[in-house]
């Protein structure tokens, strides 16, 4: 396995841990990141919100780079959010749709 991938697994395994704050679901387990990318000692996250002008747009942001930048070799992480393509309900895992009430 190289470097590369083992650095985006380690970026993956900690955003496992971030909660959406209103819905109490991993922001992965929602399909809310859509590119990691690992150059050298930072990382690209690109991701979005289930809606919008969602009120909780910098908290979530702002737990991704701490997330992140917690780990040891991690320098600067970049969070960027986008609304292209629009989030949907495809986009979330099995598990996360029986939390929602959707089967």
């Amino acid at each position: 396995m190289n470097d590369k991938i083992s650095r985006e697994e380690a970026v993956v395994a900690v955003l496992d841990d971030v909660i959406d704050p209103e819905l109490g679901i991993g922001i992965l387990s929602l399909g809310l990141i859509y590119k990691i990318e690992v150059h050298g000692d930072d990382v690209e996250i690109l991701m979005t919100l289930t809606v919008p002008g969602c009120p909780m747009h910098e908290s979530i942001a702002r737990d991704v780079r701490s997330s992140v930048g917690r780990i040891s070799w991690v320098n600067l992480v970049t969070v960027t959010i986008t609304f292209e393509p629009p989030w949907s309900l495809d986009r979330v895992s099995m598990a996360a749709r029986k939390q929602l009430g959707y089967s």
